[in-house]
């Protein structure tokens, strides 16, 4: 029935309209959420590998209980905090560095055309992300990638580039800008949502994260978990000294296909 009543008032109302009616309908939510979570408790999400100060600070994560950064994300029409509950994860790890002169890097802008693998559909907002970032972190730099070109735009602190995370000669295109070579505090990859995808830019990304810098992987199936503990498991993190590996399962009130991040520390030097 809600779906039904979803899809009418997306019929019925413009685009700018539905958008505001879905982010005050999820605020809703969030708050009858929260407030059962305060009686039976925050569920803890699942870390494997890493270092365990880093895993102890992800497992502390409030993850039924919507922060600052979850609000801001989502009136940016971005999925992170409403879909899933990343910026529940992220305000653990960097709510504290809000105010630095970060360097932010995301890869998927949110495409909305419906002819690309990553398209987000017809009612996605092109850098919502990039919007949420810039406001979270006011003295930050936020970079962004997509493959598709017409989405890439340039704002207040905010510069774009194409990108194709399945084509490394690409990834190395992208990383040679002038732009980006300074490297990035925080890079999350939330592009094509596949296993080869994902780790074709890892292998081509991870070198650009700074010492002591955070690298995500967002939107890991649920069903690509046993590939990724294999990978780990395979020996693939010795080729990366210095970086610490954690695959993270987080729990989610009803999205259980791909609630899942793999977060890559680069120990300080």
């Amino acid at each position: 029935m809600i779906d039904a009543a979803r899809a009418l008032l997306k019929e019925k109302l413009s685009p700018r309209t539905f958008g505001r009616y879905r982010y005050y309908w999820w605020v809703g939510r969030s708050h009858a959420t929260a407030a059962a979570a305060v009686f039976g408790g925050h569920p803890a999400p699942r870390v494997q590998g890493g270092d365990p100060q880093l895993a102890d600070r992800i497992r502390g994560a409030k993850t039924f209980a919507p922060s600052e950064m979850c609000r801001v994300m989502a009136r940016h029409g971005s999925d992170k905090g409403r879909f899933h509950n990343y910026t529940t994860v992220y305000t653990e790890l960097f709510g504290d560095r809000r105010q630095q002169p970060l360097r932010i890097f995301e890869l998927g802008l949110g495409t909305n055309n419906p002819a690309l693998a990553s398209s987000m559909g017809t009612s996605g907002r092109p850098g919502a992300s990039m919007r949420g970032w810039r406001e979270l972190f006011p003295n930050a730099l936020v970079y962004g990638a997509d493959i598709d070109r017409d989405i890439l735009f340039d704002d207040d602190r905010i510069q774009t580039f194409y990108c194709d995370q399945l084509d490394a000669e690409a990834i190395r295109d992208l990383w040679s800008q002038p732009e980006l070579r300074d490297k990035m505090d925080i890079l999350i990859d939330d592009g094509l949502h596949t296993y080869e995808a994902n780790l074709s830019f890892l292998n081509g990304s991870l070198d650009h994260v700074r010492p002591g810098g955070i690298y995500v992987v967002e939107d890991i199936l649920t069903a690509s978990l046993p590939e990724w503990r294999a990978l780990l498991k395979s020996g693939f993190a010795e080729r990366f000294p210095g970086f610490d590996f954690s695959l993270v399962e987080l729990p989610h009130p009803y999205n259980t296909h791909d609630n899942n991040l793999l977060i890559v520390h680069r120990r300080g030097e």
